[in-house]
């Protein structure tokens, strides 16, 4: 066929000359033309096959992110925090952890999921905190799929059982669940919401803090995907499950999983075994649980270095904390952090 066109087009060269050449030349573009888009095509396909998410990452530039219906496949070295209830009405500390996170990861897409969120296009709810998220253009919120977070864990059996809204602790338990599937299917960073990042946390890798001797908190968690150590996590949560214990699930589990993985009977500082790393308690929880109310009291500039010299994120521990009133404008300890480290939140705190 190629060659019976060719001999054509040569015929109408000699008897036609100028008009020829300009239909030659047509042919000639719409061929190229052709032959470009099914190459591109093919090649489009076989990305899309291989990173199905490129699309969603060219979008994190956006400046007002919307959520989308999935979590699947998020890229591998995200920052994640989760909102297991149905509010979305962000507490100021809930936007200076995600504003603090945001600020230390520039490079990194921090993700807000939240089960109260609307699937599909649905744009984000009314509020100030989302307004003000919504300026970092790597901070990204997504509705909570509990049913396809937990797909292909063991936890989708569980999470399917009758009964669990009778449970006094359901909500931080249901947290706690999410964090180590997201960990073990994702990979990444995760936060709780009432932490303040003061630095970047990239290089806490496969790791997870002491909040005091020998007692593991799952607040933070620094996992590459399909670690172990999270897969023996979530296969514990389901097999020794109590909801009725306070932190069985969650820094109980994580304790009680890294001593039988190491085969040790206490957890010291720093340590390091089958490639996950406990931290001591100045890297995370550098104010005991204990000592919350240090959070409100007056600290020199000075005195705030020292302390957090060797700290990379303090937990706030707002479970204790969320009842005090904060002088916002005072030398308080928290009130210096949310200056220094989500002032865009601190600003509007005064305004408020």
């Amino acid at each position: 066929r190629m060659s019976s066109c060719l001999l054509k087009l040569t015929t109408v060269l000699l008897s036609h000359r100028l008009g020829a050449l300009f239909i030659l030349a047509i042919s000639f573009v719409c061929f190229a033309s052709v032959i470009f888009y099914w190459r591109t095509g093919e090649d489009t396909e076989g990305q899309l096959n291989i990173l199905p998410n490129q699309s969603r990452l060219e979008q994190v530039s956006s400046l007002t992110p919307r959520p989308t219906t999935s979590v699947s496949h998020p890229p591998a070295g995200d920052v994640f925090f989760v909102e297991t209830s149905e509010q979305t009405n962000p507490s100021y500390l809930f936007v200076c952890s995600v504003e603090s996170a945001a600020r230390a990861h520039r490079g990194t897409r921090v993700m807000v999921l939240m089960k109260g969120l609307a699937d599909g296009n649905a744009s984000l709810p009314n509020h100030w905190g989302f307004s003000l998220l919504s300026r970092f253009p790597n901070v990204e919120f997504r509705p909570l799929n509990l049913l396809e977070l937990f797909s292909g864990t063991p936890l989708a059996k569980w999470y399917l059982q009758p009964g669990h809204q009778k449970e006094p602790y359901f909500l931080p338990v249901l947290s706690d669940a999410c964090r180590i599937t997201i960990m073990w299917k994702f990979g990444g960073i995760y936060l709780d919401t009432d932490f303040i990042v003061l630095r970047n946390l990239k290089n806490l890798t496969n790791a997870l803090g002491l909040q005091s001797q020998g007692v593991l908190n799952g607040a933070f968690l620094s996992f590459k995907p399909k670690h172990e150590y999270m897969e023996l996590c979530m296969q514990d949560f389901v097999d020794n499950y109590n909801g009725w214990i306070w932190a069985h699930q969650g820094p109980e589990l994580l304790t009680r999983v890294f001593k039988k993985w190491c085969s040790i009977s206490n957890i010291q500082n720093n340590m390091s075994c089958k490639g996950a790393r406990a931290l001591s308690p100045q890297v995370l929880y550098p104010i005991p649980w204990e000592d919350w109310k240090k959070l409100f009291e007056a600290i020199s500039s000075t005195e705030l270095h020292k302390l957090f010299k060797n700290t990379y994120a303090v937990h706030v521990w707002n479970k204790l904390s969320h009842g005090t009133t904060l002088e916002i404008t005072s030398q308080a300890l928290l009130a210096q952090l949310y200056s220094q480290f989500c002032p865009a939140t601190y600003a509007k705190m005064k305004e408020d």
